[in-house]
């Protein structure tokens, strides 16, 4: 009986998917992010104030990709939202590693415009973005 508590456990474990990301060391990080992105609520409040070069991250979690009314994506994030994509704490952390891969892995075609590459430390970004929208 005990053995098959904890298969079903582990299984239940492995078939959920997990994400490990820590917001606190995130907003550290998100430092790098600032020199192009801000996040300001929709009442106008400045979370971080940053660059306009990138759209505003507020919300970015759980929004359809390329979405910010009035900012100018490029044609590769555009056609990965065509497709459907929409932001998770997992896609934004790929995406920060190697935007343009991420696009040609998701549905869009061609290069990002995002050129900064983050190698480490985007799970806790991810996880970052997502909690100041709360």
């Amino acid at each position: 009986m005990k053995i098959s508590l904890y298969a079903t456990l582990a299984a239940v474990a492995l078939a959920t998917p997990s994400f490990a990301g820590d917001a606190a060391v995130g907003e550290k990080t998100f430092g790098k992010c600032k020199s192009c992105h801000m996040i300001v609520a929709p009442d106008g409040t400045e979370i971080v104030k940053g660059g306009k070069v990138g759209p505003n991250l507020y919300g970015v979690v759980g929004r359809a990709a390329a979405s910010v009314e009035g900012f100018k994506y490029g044609d590769g994030i555009m056609k990965a939202a065509e497709n459907g994509l929409v932001w998770d704490e997992a896609l934004i952390a790929e995406y920060v590693v190697d935007p343009t891969k991420f696009i040609d892995t998701h549905g869009g075609e061609g290069k990002s415009k995002m050129t900064f590459k983050l190698a480490k430390g985007g799970e806790d970004v991810a996880a970052y973005l997502a909690s100041v929208a709360q």
